[in-house]
């Protein structure tokens, strides 16, 4: 599924080369449930950006389900992105103006697919995950939890390989948290696999898989 080979990732601050990846190797099969910790600075955003298809590599290679992704333009990038990554953020990043609906679908509309098939993949992710009642509310109309619920029905409509999140829970009380959890525990039994990035052990450690992240190396890896 997932294969990093001898990735590292340079950026240059004040004259100053920072290695925020350095050399690292590793494989995450499919359907595994992942998570990424690691102090802040680590390198853990950086690791989940690049398994992402966000940023790219300096040196090294990166297989994606058997796919070498290190050298692809920009464009081919984000079609294989598209495809086979979802991906849910801290922040939620919803459109304002959009129903919740209408942020669900995006994907799809922006794929070209018909309105008629948007409303009949949508309509079943709206009722699985809760939002039945909420499908034309705006995201100001929506608490935390329900916004990230929105947020993650967005990053699975397209049914990707795999799913990234990085701090799905930061903005969250802990009841939200822990029902966005379970979410996203549930979509790991279906089969989809999963990867998280947080800064809370409570969370990173209901992973089946902890790697743990210091200045850009893997410091340990549960699954060795």
């Amino acid at each position: 599924m997932i294969e990093l080979r001898e990735v590292s990732r340079i950026f240059h601050v004040g004259g100053q080369e920072v290695r925020a990846m350095d050399r690292v190797s590793l494989i995450i099969t499919p359907g595994e449930y992942v998570s990424i910790m690691g102090p802040s600075g680590s390198g853990k955003s950086t690791l989940l950006n690049i398994l992402g298809l966000l940023d790219t590599p300096d040196n090294g290679h990166y297989l994606l389900e058997g796919q070498d992704v290190t050298s692809l333009s920009d464009a081919q990038l984000a079609e294989v992105r598209g495809r086979k990554i979802g991906f849910i953020f801290q922040f939620f990043h919803l459109i304002p103006r959009l129903t919740a609906q209408q942020n669900i679908e995006l994907p799809l509309l922006l794929a070209g697919v018909s309105r008629k098939q948007r409303t009949e993949r949508s309509l079943p992710l709206l009722e699985a995950f809760g939002l039945a009642d909420r499908r034309h509310h705006r995201p100001d109309e929506l608490s935390g939890g329900q916004r990230q619920r929105v947020a993650i029905a967005r990053a699975v409509i397209n049914r990707p390989a795999v799913l990234l999140a990085d701090e799905p829970t930061g903005n969250l009380d802990r009841h939200s948290s822990g029902d966005i959890i379970d979410l996203l525990e549930e979509l790991n039994k279906n089969g989809l696999t999963l990867v998280i990035v947080t800064h809370d052990p409570e969370i990173g450690n209901r992973a089946q898989r902890r790697i743990r992240v210091v200045d850009g190396t893997i410091a340990s890896d549960s699954g060795r």
